[in-house]
């Protein structure tokens, strides 16, 4: 963890507020906040080291502190985030002239482990959806929510966020990582429960509220209580695995890639800007993608004895 003494007001703490208050003009508060808790650990280093000019952040003292947020147990993953906010706040000093060049640059991404949730089997999770809830407000909005996550594969923060306008017929439109918005289909199911959803909704959310799916206080269901309720249902319903919102997406992307295998598709329904993402979340193996060029190269088809495949067979 930071540590959380107050730091001590210096060129480098100056510095990074003034690139959080630039941040903020464009970015999402979360991805402000956590800029912040990276640049905080950052600050509390150069305290130490009584290093206060920002022109002296250098490769060697970046190479130093992730070192010492590796000696404390940081997780590759954290380490990752640390070295993206540094090379973000060295952009900006490069930009306002402090340094001639980013420094992070020369700094080696730290290797990422590939913990990724294992996506629920499909039938498990069909039985889970099917089953009967009890019918109350609270139960169709939770059926709702369920649905809506593993029918268009939504992050968690995508379905807080949601208001009743951004319904649209079978589609809801969100506003991705960085900003960036798009728009889902919603399948059947998931259609059935919205609209059971918004029959009753009333009972709870009042008329001046926006949000889609609201707590028993009429007030925007926030990040934690989704979390807490499909960690309930899964237990209530009988399903013998932990069961969180990213799971949830995951077995989206796995179950429509396994039936279609169509990467781009998957890609662009989950919002990513990079297909290696894609690749990387749905565990696309090289297995996978052998298979699809055997299938549709026209030069892979051929075996290896068909007198085409030689480059002489041809004027």
């Amino acid at each position: 963890m930071v540590d959380e003494t107050p730091l001590v007001e210096t060129p480098i703490t100056e510095r990074v507020g003034a690139f959080l208050a630039t941040l903020a003009s464009h970015a999402s508060p979360a991805t402000v906040e956590a800029y912040r808790h990276d640049l905080a650990a950052l600050c509390a280093f150069t305290e130490r080291r009584a290093v206060t000019d920002p022109a002296a952040l250098d490769t060697a003292l970046l190479r130093a502190f992730l070192g010492s947020e590796r000696s404390r147990g940081l997780a590759p993953r954290s380490l990752a985030r640390r070295r993206a906010a540094l090379s973000r706040f060295a952009d900006y000093l490069v930009k306002q002239g402090v340094l001639v060049d980013n420094p992070v640059g020369l700094l080696r991404t730290p290797k990422q482990p590939s913990h990724l949730p294992r996506p629920v089997d499909v039938d498990a999770l069909a039985r889970f959806l099917d089953t009967p809830h009890d019918g109350s407000p609270l139960g169709v909005r939770d059926q709702a929510i369920l649905e809506l996550f593993y029918s268009s594969g939504l992050r968690l923060a995508e379905l807080a966020a949601l208001d009743l306008g951004d319904l649209q017929n079978s589609r809801v439109r969100v506003m991705g990582k960085g900003g960036k918005p798009r728009q889902v289909p919603v399948g059947r199911r998931a259609q059935q429960a919205l609209a059971e959803w918004l029959g009753c909704r009333s009972v709870l959310a009042p008329m001046s509220e926006q949000a889609l799916f609201v707590g028993q206080r009429g007030q925007r269901l926030g990040h934690r209580a989704i979390q807490k309720r499909l960690a309930q249902l899964s237990v209530a319903r009988g399903l013998p695995e932990h069961l969180h919102p990213h799971r949830l997406r995951h077995s989206f992307a796995s179950h429509l890639l396994e039936s279609s295998q169509d990467l781009r598709a998957v890609q662009e329904l989950l919002g990513h800007a990079n297909l290696s993402t894609t690749q990387i979340y749905t565990r696309l193996d090289w297995q996978h993608l052998a298979t699809s060029y055997d299938a549709a190269h026209p030069r892979a088809k051929r075996g290896p004895n068909d007198p085409t495949n030689s480059p002489r067979s041809k004027p």
